[in-house]
């Protein structure tokens, strides 16, 4: 084969050589950069200061003043009604990510109302909570129930747990754990440990330490406190020896449940196989 080239005919250039001029404009990089710079900061700026817009963004222990609150504002709300605090209960295990675990706070009170008024309490409740909580009662096939949402992604739920029980719970949802939960400081026995020493001597059982004291904190200011007894077993009948404390005039009288309001306090025993487990509790102002 020939390599002349044929008289006429321009052989073929190489690649040209690329334009000095065909970068990025100046002004996109500085636009770019600046942009790059204001996400920065507007990311720092709500890390630092906007609320958390999910509760895996909240601590378990930051939840524990809303919770407290929460609990306080059912008691005021269940005004007439005879409540006991239960303990906080911490469940751990539960799952924030796959990677990572956490635990849930929850508290509960437990009201004991006339038969057949379980409902209205429920509804008496829900009227009687903030109206940012957006409480309500619904009617399902498993009875009334109330829902609320007290804030910081803590809800709150109330159902119907036997005849005149009713039992109230606020609830955190899986939080990441920073340490212990602190529970709020007790402060001295008053009015309620009074009453719970009357009742046990009603009973003919031995006036000891209370083995359970559960606070919450009234939102008009104040405590609401609950004392404890651990089971007794009483000479006689329970509710003979308790009617002269209830005035004859109970809130509740079944054949689990004897309630009753003497000088302020609400005193709830509950009557079991094995014994009389007594409550008394001072609540918040309706």
């Amino acid at each position: 084969m020939s390599s002349a080239v044929q008289p006429g005919y321009a052989p073929p250039a190489g690649p040209q050589p690329p334009d000095a001029g065909s970068g990025w404009p100046r002004w996109l990089v500085a636009l770019t950069v600046a942009w790059a710079v204001l996400l920065a900061g507007l990311t720092w700026y709500s890390a630092r200061n906007d609320p958390p817009t999910v509760r895996e963004q909240r601590t378990l222990a930051q939840a524990v003043p809303v919770v407290d609150a929460a609990i306080g504002e059912l008691v005021a709300a269940a005004a007439g009604a005879v409540p006991a605090l239960a303990p906080p209960e911490i469940e751990r295990g539960c799952r924030i990510t796959p990677f990572a675990t956490g635990a849930t706070l929850r508290r509960q009170v437990d009201l004991a109302v006339a038969g057949g008024e379980e409902r209205a309490l429920l509804e008496q409740v829900s009227d009687g909570l903030p109206a940012a909580w957006r409480a309500g009662v619904r009617v399902t096939s498993d009875g009334p129930r109330l829902r609320a949402d007290a804030g910081e992604f803590v809800t709150v739920q109330g159902r119907q747990v036997g005849d005149g029980r009713i039992r109230l719970t606020a609830e955190t949802g899986c939080r990441p754990v920073d340490g212990e939960p602190a529970a709020p400081a007790p402060g001295a026995a008053g009015a309620e440990a009074r009453a719970l020493a009357e009742a046990l001597r009603a009973l003919g059982a031995p006036t000891v330490e209370p083995t359970e004291l559960v606070t919450a904190t009234c939102p008009g200011g104040g405590v609401s406190r609950t004392v404890r007894s651990a089971d007794v077993v009483p000479a006689g009948s329970p509710t003979a020896a308790l009617a002269p404390l209830a005035g004859g005039t109970p809130v509740v009288e079944t054949p689990e449940t004897y309630a009753y309001r003497r000088d302020g306090v609400a005193v709830l025993a509950e009557l079991g196989p094995d014994g009389v487990t007594l409550a008394a509790t001072t609540g918040c102002p309706g």
